[in-house]
């Protein structure tokens, strides 16, 4: 077939060439299946954005109870001695200076000097489970003038033993100088 035979072709058979397409039905058809599609939403978002305001009202409400619980939880565990027993506060504040002071003296010297196994190690601290059962069983009986005295022997036997431990291991250690009590306060 040659240029011009085929031109005279395309001529010719124009009108089969240029069909009209789907008939108007069918595009009907298709615009409302799009438009179904795009107005299709979740029904989540349907549901919220009918009831969004009660949707709204329960969220304060929740973030309020966990912030009123934490807030709750926070102020008891703040509750400490002196809110339960104001006369034992300066009592403890000496004591627990005092015996810090003397715990410090005593991390000094290597675990070997001092001999002693982790759980003793453990006892010497401060707040041992002896000071926590005496705290706890203040805090239940705030009135209980045994366990305020309690307290006190309880701080004061703690300041003992820590000066016999550093007398000793001063004595081991004989070119060490250690204040003493007296000393170091003046």
């Amino acid at each position: 077939m040659s240029d011009n035979n085929f031109e005279d072709f395309i001529r010719q058979h124009r009108a089969g060439f240029e069909e009209p397409g789907p008939n108007a039905r069918v595009w009907k058809g298709l615009e409302q299946q799009l438009k179904a599609q795009q107005t299709h939403t979740p029904k989540v978002v349907q549901l919220l954005k009918r009831h969004w305001l009660k949707a709204a009202a329960v969220l304060v409400l929740v973030v309020n109870s966990v912030m009123i619980y934490q807030f709750l939880q926070f102020k008891k565990q703040q509750q400490d001695l002196g809110t339960i027993s104001p006369e034992l506060q300066e009592a403890k504040l000496y004591y627990t200076s005092q015996i810090e002071q003397k715990l410090e003296d005593i991390r000094q010297y290597s675990p070997e000097a001092l001999g002693l196994d982790s759980t003793a190690r453990k006892e010497l601290e401060l707040r041992n489970d002896t000071y926590q059962l005496l705290e706890k069983e203040l805090e239940a009986n705030p009135g209980n003038e045994r366990i305020r005295s309690a307290m006190v022997r309880y701080y004061q036997m703690k300041l003992d033993l820590l000066d016999k431990i550093l007398e000793e291991l001063q004595a081991k250690q004989p070119g060490t100088k250690t204040f003493n009590h007296h000393e170091r306060e003046i």
